[in-house]
């Protein structure tokens, strides 16, 4: 039996947009996991577990990911470009592979 051509289309459709997001949410997972690893709750608290002197709770809704991304990977022009002085100045994690800054990074985005 033939398959209607529109019918073919909205499956390859659902396909190629399930595959990416399928991608996000792996790397989201990675990057809670890493969260916790890291132990970023000795500084940084996410729904109310961890230092609630520092939340990142909507971290996602107020920062862009390339400033998340520079908190992590050079804190102090961090501090300097958002003027925002951290108490004591965070941990720089430029040491990490960049596969697991950007999975951090993917994980606090998504803190919405």
């Amino acid at each position: 039996m033939r398959r209607p051509l529109p019918m073919l289309f909205a499956v390859g459709f659902l396909a190629a947009w399930a595959v990416p997001a399928l991608a996000q949410d792996a790397k989201v997972a990675k990057g809670g996991t890493l969260f916790a690893d890291q132990k970023c709750t000795l500084c940084h608290a996410v729904a109310g577990k961890g230092n609630v002197k520092r939340p990142l709770d909507a971290a996602g809704a107020r920062l862009d990911a390339a400033t998340v991304k520079l908190w992590l990977t050079d804190p102090k022009a961090a501090e300097a470009k958002t003027g925002k002085k951290g108490t004591p100045t965070m941990k720089s994690f430029a040491t990490l592979p960049q596969e697991d800054i950007d999975a951090l990074v993917a994980y606090v985005m998504s803190l919405k």
